[in-house]
């Protein structure tokens, strides 16, 4: 008599049926990706020149570039990140660390968890009222580098929340153990070996950043223009200037549908690295943890 053993493998139709939907599921995925940016890419790449991507919109010239709109989203991606990450890293190591676990806790990650479900136009709403008038900074990269301050704010909170619950305890309990102080504990062992989290956080971030644009025309408004001097690198920041997304609305709406398609290649290419650049950065950072 042959008993079948629990290991065996058993020939079930329903899950040849769920595996085939699964893989069919990722390949949908995958050619979805595929074609949209296949698409945007025969349409965009053949515009993107030297001369598209180092000169501004001219009349008098005839030419249509992205050079100052590269220029105000490398802009608002520094000034935001300057902002947002000492604090979302601050606000994450203070909830994890010395924080006790109670209603304040839960308090604070309800409030982050709506704000990252709030819409983005909300965002710029707010942001055009309460730093563009209240603080009268108008329209201007500030004012929508602050705006999205607030917008990607929990996602490197929680991100690095995250990212400190993945190391052990064991690292805390030994580091205290030999008297070392929690500060001393934190920023030397707690952070290092959390960082991958963390620029996953920071980098996922700068994709969100360059990619808004509903909070920023409220906000940054559609400025193109480029600096002529050094002490106007500075004071560009009080200057409005829209970014790649906005000069991309703006062809849109006005049918200029090759500009537009050279715009969207030059943005899904600075994803692209972007993504690349997070899973370079994460894998270095796990090998050096690891050693």
């Amino acid at each position: 008599m042959t008993h079948n053993s629990i290991l065996e493998k058993k020939f079930r139709l329903s899950d040849h049926i769920l595996k085939a939907l699964i893989n069919l599921s990722a390949a949908f995925s995958i050619l979805l990706l595929v074609g949209i940016m296949g698409y945007v890419f025969v349409r965009g790449i053949p515009q993107v020149s030297w001369q598209f991507l180092t000169t501004v919109p001219s009349t008098i010239k005839g030419t249509f570039g992205v050079a100052g709109n590269i220029l105000n989203t490398l802009y608002i991606i520094i000034i935001t990140l300057l902002i947002a990450t000492p604090l979302g890293v601050g606000s994450a190591i203070y909830l994890n660390e010395y924080a006790k676990p109670g209603k304040l806790v839960r308090l604070i990650e309800f409030t982050t968890e709506t704000l990252s479900g709030i819409p983005s136009i909300i965002f710029g709403l707010f942001g055009m009222v309460f730093f563009g008038r209240t603080f009268r900074l108008g329209y201007s990269i500030l004012t929508g580098a602050l705006t999205l301050t607030l917008m990607v704010l929990p996602l490197i909170t929680r991100n690095t929340q995250e990212a400190l619950k993945t190391v052990p305890a064991s690292y805390r309990s030994g580091a205290l153990g030999i008297g070392a102080t929690k500060w001393y504990m934190i920023r030397t062992i707690l952070l290092p070996s959390a960082m991958p989290g963390i620029i996953t956080g920071i980098i996922l971030a700068i994709g969100r950043i360059v990619g808004e644009s509903a909070a920023l025309l409220f906000t940054a408004g559609s400025g193109y223009l480029l600096p002529k001097t050094a002490a106007g690198f500075f004071k560009k920041i009080l200057e409005s200037g829209g970014t790649l997304t906005i000069q991309l609305y703006l062809s849109m709406s006005k049918a200029q549908y090759d500009a537009a398609f050279g715009i969207a290649a030059v943005l899904l290419i600075i994803v692209l690295c972007i993504n690349f650049l997070t899973k370079i950065l994460s894998g270095k950072f796990d090998v050096t943890r690891q050693k």
